[in-house]
């Protein structure tokens, strides 16, 4: 049996951006998000019963100040208390998870999207995203960039601008282009 584009995207496998499903996905998607970001001076309620109708799950007291943006919505999943500050970019083809408790700074993106290496298949259209996955209590500072695949430990502090390409253990800061993990204070012997 052959899975659709949608079924291979959400799979993590590559897959055609241009196939009428996941179009007609990204279309509900825009219209939601220009309801929400017309938002912007209505109370916390507001942003939070339309997270909901959009988002794959969104805990007690989350908030997303707009303007925000997103490609799909349903593949992110916020914890409770989640607070993520203005013009947050999430590029949800795959998993975004984001743990109770978890601030992001105003600014910060998240990319799922990732593309092939191969310029051939580039050229075809084709496409794959790698989860994202942000544990609990993160702190994570304004105009940080989060690329695929990366998972951040629970307690973990991301510097203001980083640009995490790597994991991030639970309980460790890291900072700069590319981010890399503070041991002590310092950063670790090369």
């Amino acid at each position: 049996m052959t899975r659709s584009q949608k079924e291979k995207m959400l799979a993590g496998e590559m897959y055609n951006a241009a196939d009428p499903e996941i179009q007609a996905e990204l279309l509900l998607t825009g219209a939601w998000l220009k309801r929400y970001n017309d938002t912007l001076g209505d109370p916390a309620e507001r942003w939070h019963a339309l997270l909901v109708e959009r988002l794959g799950a969104v805990g007690l007291g989350a908030a997303i100040r707009p303007p925000f943006h997103c490609d799909y919505g349903f593949n992110i999943r916020i914890g409770a208390w989640v607070y993520i500050n203005f013009n947050c970019v999430i590029l949800d083809v795959a998993a975004v998870t984001i743990g109770d408790g978890t601030a992001i700074g105003p600014a910060v993106q998240i990319y799922t999207a990732d593309h092939p290496h191969d310029p051939e298949q580039r050229q075809a259209g084709l496409q794959l995203g790698r989860p994202v996955s942000i544990g609990r209590h993160v702190w994570i500072g304004g105009g940080a960039i989060i690329l695929p695949g990366v998972t951040i430990g629970d307690h973990a502090v991301i510097g203001a601008g980083s640009v995490v390409t790597r994991d991030v253990p639970a309980g460790s800061t890291a900072m700069g282009n590319p981010a890399r993990v503070r041991v002590g204070g310092r950063l670790p012997q090369s």
